[in-house]
């Protein structure tokens, strides 16, 4: 089966909720899938469900915590820089069926990565490998490698009304 390059982005929720949809869905077909949380260092709910999936789904953050609401530092763009050098190894390599980027546009957006890399690895991955690249603020280019973009709007969000972010459902 030839692998196709999925991209999630936008302003609105959703994005990794779709790609760990994606990945779970992939592990139920016998796939295995490894996902790359780029940013993120922090504990979310996903890394305790997906340990259900072990043998199957692999997850490793790239990040040190969630710096969105400042700016990067050295460490941030140290950890990004590994963990790229690491999921390209693991998609070339291609053992993994699937392999999600989550957060991959923001350390594009900051960046922390690439981009004419991330570019190079889409071009000359296994035939097999799917890749799902999620996160805000795509570049164009990376829209224009991508065989299947969704663009996820906010319309309304809780957030605005004082809702924090819950556990289970936003992290």
């Amino acid at each position: 089966m030839k692998g196709n390059v999925h991209l999630y982005t936008g302003n609105g929720k959703g994005k990794t909720t779709a790609a760990i949809g994606l990945a779970i869905r992939a592990a139920g077909a016998g796939m295995k899938v490894f996902i790359a949380q780029f940013i993120k260092g922090r504990h979310y709910n996903e890394l305790s469900a997906l340990e259900k999936f072990e043998g199957q789904i692999v997850i490793k953050q790239y990040g040190r915590d969630c710096f969105i609401k400042n700016e990067p530092e050295e460490a941030d763009r140290m950890a990004a820089r590994r963990g790229f050098d690491e999921v390209e190894k693991i998609v070339m390599e291609g053992a993994y069926d699937m392999v999600v980027l989550d957060e991959i546009n923001i350390a594009l957006y900051y960046e922390l990565v690439d981009i004419s890399e991330v570019a190079m690895m889409i071009k000359k991955r296994p035939e097999h490998v799917e890749l799902v690249l999620t996160g805000r603020y795509a570049p164009q280019s990376l829209i224009d490698l991508s065989d299947l973009v969704t663009n996820m709007d906010e319309i309304k969000h809780y957030y605005h009304n004082g809702i924090e972010a819950r556990p289970g459902i936003e992290y």
